[in-house]
Formats: C-alpha cells, sequence, structure tokens
C-alpha cells in the first residue's frame, strides 16, 4: 500500500480510537446540559440544494453560525475559514490584502464562493480581495461542501463550495451597535437589526473601520454591509431581495524586499438578488433568483515623483438566472431539477488587455433516495454550455448510512468538476503573450469516505474523512515559445484526512477543533504544489464562568508547505508557525457588553505568503449596546 495512503488511515484509526473518549466525556454533561448551547443545525442546504439533515448528507458539510463567530468574536471571512479542515488561507500581507484559499488542495480559482445563491466568482472574477478584508455580517451563516459539487454549481466548484447566506430575520425587533479600538490604530464600528413574524422579517448589518496595519503604506479602511428583505404574500408565494456590498482599500507595499511607499489598491464589489418561492402544494416547491454583481478593482502605483506611473482597472458585470424546482415523490424520494443562464462581460486593463463577454447556459437534475431505512442515496447529471469554449457535462453519486440509534453515520461521495478557462488565457494578448481559444476546462474527479458521529442531545459531532482528488487538463502559462501562450498539459493530485470536532462539554465549554494532513503533488512535474501545507490544524476552546464572565482561547497550526522566494522567485521551503488568540467578555447585564481580544498573542514572528510578514501580537477593546 501506499505509504501516503497509509498514513492517511492510521489517523482516519487515531480519531476512531479518540471518538469514545471524546464521546463519554460529552456523556457526563447530562447534569448540566442545560447550560449547553445547541451546537448543530436543524438543517444544511449547500450539499443537496434543499433542506438536508447532517445525519443524511453523503458529502461533508461544515457550518459555521452567526452565534458561534460572534462568540468566537472573528468578523472576517479569512478567521472564519481558520476552523474549517482542509481550508487553509494565506494572505499576501496584513489584514485586506490579496487572500487564496486551498480547499482540499485546490486553486482559489478552483473552489467556488455562492453569496445567497448567486456565486460570487467565476473564471475571471475572483474574491482574493473579498477573502483577505471583507467581515461575515452577524445574520449570516456560513457553510463549506468539501469536495467536486459542479453538478449542482458548475465550474469552479473542485475543491467545493463555500457559501455565505443571509438569514431571514424572525422573532421581535432587536438591535446592535458595537465599536472596537486596539493596536495598529484600529478603530471599528458596527450596527445590526433583525426581526420577523409570519408575514415579513428583515435583516441589516453593517461593519466598517480601518487600521494602519503593520507597515509603512499599509492602512486599510473598509465597510461590509448586507440587507435581507422578505415578504410571505400568501401561503403559496414568498418573494424577497438581499443586497451585499464591501468597498475598501488597502496600501500595499508589496513584499518586504519592495516596501513600495506609494502602491494603493481598491475595491468595489456589489452584489443583489431578487428570489421568489412557489410551493403550490405539499410536494412540489420552485425558486427563482435573478441576481446581479458588479466588481471594480483599481490597483494604482505612483512614481517617484507622485504622478500615476501606472494603473491598473478590472471590471467585472454578471448577470444570473438561476431556476430550482423541487419534487417529492413521497417520504422516500425527492427529485431537483433546474437551469441557470448567466451573462458576463470582464474589461481588465492590464496584462492581457481583456474586454470579453460570455454567455453560459446549464441544466442539472439531482435524484435524493432513501431505498431502506437509514440509508440515503443521490445522484445528479449537469450539463454547461459556455459560449466562448463549450460544453461542460459532470455528475455525482453519495451514499449515507446512519445507525439505528442516529449515533453514527457512514458516508461515501463521488464526483466529478471542472474549472473553465477565463479570458486571460483563450483571448489575452500583449507583447510577448497571446491565448489559446482552444484550451479545454480544467478536469477534476474526486472520491470521499468518512463516518461521523453525533453526540447526545444534538450537542455536537465528531469527524473524519478520507479524499483523493485527481486533476488533469490543468492550464499553465508557457513562456518557453514565442509569443508565451497556454496549453492544458498537467496533471495533479490531492489527497488525505481531514479531522473535525464540533461539541459542548460539561460546564458551558465549547470546542471545535481541526486537523487536515494533505498530500498534493503536481504529477506532471514530479514536485508538491505550492502553498499546500502537509499539516494544518486550528483548536478554540471557549468557557462560560457566570456572572456574565466567558474566556476563549484558539490556535492556529501550518507545517510542511512549499512557497515561492519573493526576492528570487525559488521555491522554497516555507516557514511553519503557530499562532494563538485570547478573547474575553463581560455581558453586564441584557443589553450590555464588555469585550476584549489579543490577535497573535505570543507574537510571533511568521509570513503566510514568503516576503509578507504578518502583524505581531495586537490587543483590541470593545463594547456593544443592544436595544
Amino acid at each position: 500500500m501506499n505509504h501516503k495512503i497509509a498514513a492517511s488511515l492510521r489517523r482516519l484509526a487515531l480519531l476512531a480510537g479518540l471518538a469514545p473518549a471524546l464521546t463519554a466525556l460529552a456523556q457526563t454533561s447530562s447534569a448540566n446540559t442545560s447550560a449547553n448551547t445547541e451546537v448543530l443545525p436543524k438543517y444544511v442546504y449547500t450539499a443537496t440544494r434543499t433542506p438536508a439533515a447532517l445525519t443524511t448528507t453523503g458529502s461533508y458539510v461544515d457550518t459555521i453560525s452567526a452565534e458561534e463567530l460572534a462568540r468566537m468574536q472573528l468578523t472576517s471571512l479569512n478567521a472564519a475559514l481558520a476552523g474549517v479542515p482542509g481550508a487553509p488561507s494565506f494572505s499576501s500581507g496584513a489584514r485586506g490584502g490579496i487572500t487564496s484559499l486551498f480547499l482540499r488542495g485546490a486553486n482559489s480559482n478552483q473552489t467556488l464562493f455562492l453569496v445567497d445563491g448567486i456565486r460570487f466568482n467565476d473564471p475571471n472574477t475572483d474574491y482574493a480581495v473579498a477573502l483577505g478584508g471583507m467581515c461575515v455580517s452577524a445574520c449570516d451563516s456560513l457553510e463549506i461542501a468539501h469536495g467536486p459539487q459542479s453538478t449542482l454549481y458548475g465550474g469552479e466548484a473542485v475543491g467545493g463550495v463555500l457559501s455565505l447566506r443571509s438569514q431571514r430575520g424572525i422573532g421581535p425587533a432587536a438591535h446592535a451597535v458595537s465599536f472596537e479600538a486596539g493596536s495598529f490604530g484600529t478603530v471599528q464600528g458596527s450596527v445590526r437589526a433583525q426581526g420577523g413574524d409570519a408575514k415579513t422579517g428583515y435583516t441589516f448589518s453593517a461593519v466598517g473601520g480601518a487600521t494602519e496595519n503593520d507597515r509603512p503604506n499599509n492602512d486599510f479602511t473598509s465597510a461590509t454591509y448586507a440587507l435581507r428583505l422578505d415578504r410571505t404574500i400568501n401561503d403559496k408565494v414568498a418573494v424577497g431581495v438581499t443586497y451585499r456590498g464591501f468597498v475598501g482599500e488597502y496600501g500595499s507595499p508589496g513584499d518586504r524586499f519592495t516596501n513600495d511607499a506609494n502602491n494603493t489598491e481598491k475595491e468595489s464589489n456589489q452584489l443583489a438578488t431578487v428570489f421568489a418561492e412557489f410551493t403550490p402544494t405539499s410536494t412540489f416547491s420552485s425558486k427563482v433568483i435573478l441576481g446581479g454583481q458588479y466588481r471594480r478593482f483599481e490597483s494604482i502605483s505612483p512614481n517617484a515623483a507622485g504622478t500615476t506611473a501606472s494603473t491598473t482597472l478590472v471590471k467585472n458585470r454578471r448577470t444570473v438566472l438561476d431556476w430550482q424546482n423541487t419534487l417529492s415523490l413521497g417520504e422516500q424520494h425527492r427529485v431537483t431539477g433546474g437551469v441557470t443562464a448567466e451573462a458576463n462581460h470582464t474589461r481588465n486593463t492590464g496584462f492581457g488587455n481583456i474586454n470579453e463577454s460570455q454567455q453560459l447556459l446549464a441544466f442539472f437534475v439531482q435524484d435524493e433516495w432513501t431505498p431502506v431505512e437509514r440509508v440515503y442515496l443521490t445522484a445528479g447529471v449537469r450539463s454547461d454550455d459556455h459560449d466562448t469554449f463549450g460544453r461542460a457535462t459532470t455528475g455525482r453519486v453519495t451514499a449515507a448510512w446512519l445507525s439505528k440509534d442516529s449515533r453514527f453515520k457512514l458516508r461515501s461521495s463521488y464526483g466529478t468538476a471542472f474549472r473553465a478557462p477565463g479570458f486571460l488565457d483563450l483571448y489575452g494578448q500583449s507583447a510577448f503573450y497571446v491565448g489559446n481559444p482552444n484550451l479545454k476546462p480544467e478536469k477534476a474527479r474526486g472520491f470521499d469516505a468518512g463516518v461521523d458521529y453525533f453526540l447526545p442531545e444534538n450537542k455536537g459531532v465528531l469527524s473524519a474523512t478520507y479524499f483523493d482528488t485527481r486533476l488533469r487538463n490543468l492550464i499553465v502559462f508557457d513562456f518557453g515559445v514565442f509569443p508565451g501562450t497556454t496549453a492544458n498539459v498537467e496533471k495533479a493530485r490531492t489527497q488525505g484526512v481531514e479531522l473535525a470536532g464540533k461539541f459542548a462539554l460539561p460546564g458551558a465549554v465549547q470546542i471545535r477543533a481541526a486537523y487536515t494532513y494533505l498530500e498534493a503533488d503536481n504529477l506532471s512535474q514530479g514536485i508538491r504544489l505550492l502553498r499546500r501545507p502537509r499539516n494544518s490544524g486550528s483548536v478554540d476552546a471557549w468557557h462560560e464562568f457566570g456572572g456574565g464572565f466567558s474566556l476563549g482561547a484558539g490556535a492556529v497550526l501550518v507545517a510542511g508547505r512549499q512557497d515561492v522566494d519573493a526576492a528570487t522567485f525559488a521555491t522554497v521551503v516555507g516557514e511553519d508557525y503557530s499562532v494563538a488568540r485570547i478573547y474575553a467578555a463581560w455581558q453586564v447585564n441584557s443589553r450590555l457588553a464588555f469585550k476584549a481580544r489579543v490577535e497573535n498573542a505570543l507574537d510571533e514572528n511568521y509570513e503566510e505568503v514568503n516576503g509578507y510578514p504578518q502583524p505581531g501580537a495586537g490587543a483590541f477593546v470593545g463594547v456593544e449596546w443592544k436595544f
């Protein structure tokens, strides 16, 4: 047996050995369960496009609620993902810098980001700036479905799907304002409001602030805002709108060898949807989303005299129509199908000089079937037709078995996925480069198998997953010819083990832990894929002491990865690092709370990307008022 696979299996066995001990520990909390909050959601949506219990899904799905983010005092999207197994992200700079995500070893452009039901990225529109600076709304839920998901969502869903969704407002009107200040000249404020009844619902949140970060010309100012309005017309029809935006300006000094004193990057990313749900009978439902996105990114590089030496402007516009229908054929059978249509245009004045448009029409169908009690199967197929490079067809099957006592679930999935070539790949032109209009999409096929253990009284879950993804037709830039061009020439493989735990312990203790072992290899060149850590993990523990006092601590570990030297561009061994944080809160009464946290508490000197130092230790204090 391959020694890498054997090592992965040993890690699975390790979790199997730990599970009973952790379970026994959790079960001792029966006398104190009232103090522990519910840690598992009732349903997840991303794995099947329909409401599904975690006990029935054949894919591994991680969830992070708004309540969890607030408890851990995490506001940025990047920080929220640090606790997800198999999802390391690395920033080229401090808060606000361009950030890459490597879900199960896939590139950021091979991982799909859904926002309020429509995708935030395509081959020409990335989320690297938003991931580095965007905040998560206090009214959001975050789901991460691991593994190839193109059958449900189309291109770019090779590593998986990250889904950020505004929640419907419910209950009496509730409002809050907060303010925070601290190290590096940081100030940040937020406001949120939500409420709703059987007829209407609303949520709104806005977060804005500024920081000087820890280097010259590294100021970052930003604002993130989200709005959702819902209206139930009658017992069959409901409608709503969402609007979400992120604006930021980042002083970009480059790597520590450059220390540019003038470069600035500006980003505006706006996304809006209008949706309607029609449920004429108890067995049929239909939902249509009409969405639009506009992104404007500008990189400004003044010269020594202060005049602009060069400016790169990127504009992306996308219109999306997504229509989904679900038919229940009895309690054991559910069929979902629909159509997605997109039109997008990109103008990029930088390298490649892009000014192109693309249209997409896709059809998908999925069958969810329970042939016997406690066995859950899904199968689906999708066809995406692009007017640029042609058609891509993907398929996916999953299976899950739940034990009679609903404690253990065995699951497995197999799926194919693709990443469409971008306009730069196909049509870009410069003095020494020309695109290749004959490119094919990058293709992937992935398998995983795992086990989940659900703790009593919905107090948490322990999970272990082995995954193996093969990629082919990878698009590379070939500058060995003149003019340089692109070609589908490389193959790669990512495989490993994801371990995760999310549970409550006696005495109002909440634990979240994750570990990933990853082998990520470029098979064509016989080298390891860059910036994919062999070992990565995180842990967070939070305890409520009573009297309104609570304390938490967390840590992130990254080890065993290749990087590119920022000065010589040679491949080097990336540094290992571990970063700790501490946070505390005092809930004075039902309205007033004081908070404090220390980031990089051990003052680790480290670089997530070679040449781009991260800030040292920083302390922050804040106050929140609910009304």
